[in-house]
């Protein structure tokens, strides 16, 4: 019969193991499904994104500096981002969405919704 350390040495590194690959796929999926956009270095990143109606998108700034997401049509506008805020719209429209930084303007990504 193992002893209780003996036993813990082998189920805390396999619980630990199983916990790391549930979460990976969990990311994976997450990231797949949230569309995401991350802004840094002064960029919109991916610059062009292609979604279906009904998806929403997610922005996140990476940068120290603020940021905001606006589009030119006035659809949608957010509060200025700080460092690691997000902004999060729902497309419901198929269309061509171009999107811009208020305070920087020459960051520019384009949304295509079908």
């Amino acid at each position: 019969m193992l002893t209780a350390t003996l036993r813990r040495a082998f189920i805390v590194p396999l619980g630990f193991g199983m916990l790391m690959a549930a979460s990976a796929d969990f990311s994976i999926v997450q990231a797949q499904e949230s569309n995401a956009v991350v802004i840094k270095n002064f960029m919109f990143s991916p610059m062009s994104l292609t979604i279906k109606a009904g998806s929403t998108v997610i922005w996140k700034n990476l940068d120290g500096e603020p940021h905001t997401v606006v589009n030119d049509a006035g659809d949608f506008h957010s509060a200025a981002l700080d460092q690691n805020d997000t902004y999060q719209f729902k497309f419901d429209k198929p269309g061509v969405y171009k999107v811009f930084c208020g305070i920087h303007p020459n960051m520019k990504e384009t949304i295509t919704v079908q």
